[in-house]
C-alpha cells in the first residue's frame, strides 16, 4: 500500500493518460501550470523592472541571481504543495487501511491492499495536470484540418493562426504551407518529449513532487528563456535548467518514435538514420531527438528558416503527414507509458 510522502504509485501515469485523453484539460482557474505561470509573470515583470542597458559584469551577475532565485522559490513552493498534498493523501490511506483491520472478510496482513487502486486513481488525477496529450494532439489536428480546407487561402491564414497560437512563438504570418506543416509536426514531437514522456519520467523518479518540479521548470523556460535585453541573463538558469532536465526525456522521446514507427508502418530505418546523423543540428541539445526521429521516421525535411534543417533529403511535408505524426506519437506515447508500468515490476 502507498504510505510515503511524494512516492510514485503503480498504475498512476496510466490513470493520468486516461484521464487526459477522456477530459482535456481542467479549467483555468484550477490549472497548476496557469497558477505557475501567474508565478512567473512576476519574476518577468521584476526582470524588465531590473533590465539595464548597460551589461557589464555586475549587471550580469544581479540578473543572473535574481532570476536564480526566483526559479529556486518557485521550485521550492511546487515541490513544498505536492508534498502537503500527497502526504495528506498518504495520511488519509493509512488512516482508512487501519480502520480496514478487523472488517469482516478482510484479512488483517492485507487490509491496505484495497486502498492500492484508490492511490493510484487518486495519484493519476492529481497528475493529470503536469502533462497534456490531448491538447497537443488537438491543436496538430487544427492546423491540420486548416491546412485541408477547399479554400487553400483561407486554410493558409487559418493555418498560420492555429500555429501560433498553440505550437510556436515565432512569427507566422509568411510562412509557405509547407512550412506551416513542418513546424506543426516539429512542435508535435518536441511537445512529446516536453508535454508527455519528461513529466512522466519525473513522476516515476520522484512523484508528484518530480512531476511538478518539472513542470515549473519548464514553463519557466517558456516564459523566461528568451534572449531579449531584459531576459538574456535573468533567463538563463530556467534555460539551462530546463536543458539538464530534458536530456534524458529527449532521447527516450526519439528512442520510443523510432519504436512506435515499426509499429506504425512508418520507416524506422529513417528514423535511425535521422536520430544518428541530424539529432545534435538543433540549437537546443534536446529537442532535435524527437524531431530528428519524427522526419525520419515519416521521410520529411524539418527545416526552420536559418535555424536548423533535420532530414535534408526528404520531401516537403503535407497536412497528411500530421495525420502520420499523431498516430506516432499516439503510439509512442503508449509504449513509454507500458514501460513505466513494466519498471514497477523490477
Amino acid at each position: 500500500m502507498y504510505t510515503g510522502w511524494g512516492e510514485p504509485v503503480r498504475g498512476a501515469v496510466s490513470v493520468a493518460l486516461i484521464t487526459d485523453w477522456c477530459l482535456g484539460e481542467p479549467p483555468t482557474r484550477f490549472h497548476p501550470t496557469v497558477w505557475m505561470g501567474a508565478f512567473l509573470r512576476r519574476a518577468r515583470a521584476h526582470a524588465n523592472g531590473m533590465a539595464s542597458a548597460r551589461r557589464n559584469t555586475s549587471a550580469v551577475l544581479r540578473e543572473l541571481a535574481a532570476g536564480s532565485v526566483w526559479v529556486l522559490l518557485g521550485l521550492l513552493l511546487v515541490c513544498a504543495a505536492s508534498l502537503v498534498l500527497t502526504g495528506l493523501l498518504a495520511w488519509v490511506l493509512a488512516a482508512a487501511a487501519v480502520r480496514s483491520v478487523g472488517v469482516p472478510g478482510v484479512p488483517r496482513h492485507g487490509a491496505g491492499a484495497p486502498l492500492e487502486p484508490v492511490a493510484a486513481l487518486t495519484h493519476g488525477v492529481l497528475l493529470k495536470p503536469a502533462l497534456a496529450a490531448r491538447a497537443l494532439l488537438d491543436a496538430t489536428r487544427a492546423v491540420q484540418q486548416a491546412l485541408t480546407m477547399p479554400d487553400e487561402h483561407a486554410g493558409l491564414v487559418e493555418a498560420r493562426r492555429q500555429l501560433a497560437w498553440h505550437l510556436v512563438s515565432r512569427p507566422t504570418q509568411d510562412l509557405r504551407a509547407d512550412e506551416v506543416a513542418g513546424a506543426a509536426l516539429a512542435s508535435l514531437a518536441e511537445n512529446f518529449s516536453d508535454s508527455i514522456v519528461a513529466p512522466l519520467l519525473a513522476y516515476r523518479v520522484a512523484g508528484l513532487p518530480g512531476a511538478y518540479a518539472y513542470r515549473f521548470v519548464n514553463t519557466a523556460d517558456a516564459m523566461l528563456g528568451y534572449r531579449s535585453t531584459a531576459l538574456e541573463w535573468f533567463g538563463k538558469p530556467a534555460a539551462r535548467l530546463d536543458d539538464l532536465c530534458n536530456l534524458v526525456p529527449a532521447r527516450v522521446a526519439g528512442t520510443a518514435l523510432l519504436l512506435a514507427s515499426v509499429l506504425c508502418k512508418a520507416s524506422p530505418r529513417g528514423a535511425w538514420r535521422c536520430l544518428r546523423q541530424d539529432a545534435r543540428r538543433t540549437p537546443s541539445p534536446n529537442g532535435g531527438w524527437p524531431m530528428a526521429a519524427m522526419a525520419g521516421a515519416l521521410g520529411v525535411v524539418l527545416d526552420k528558416r536559418q535555424t536548423y534543417t533535420l532530414n535534408a533529403a526528404g520531401r516537403a511535408p503535407t497536412a497528411h503527414d500530421l495525420i502520420a505524426g499523431r498516430r506516432l506519437v499516439r503510439m509512442a506515447t503508449l509504449l513509454v507509458v507500458v514501460g513505466i508500468e513494466l519498471s514497477y515490476l523490477s
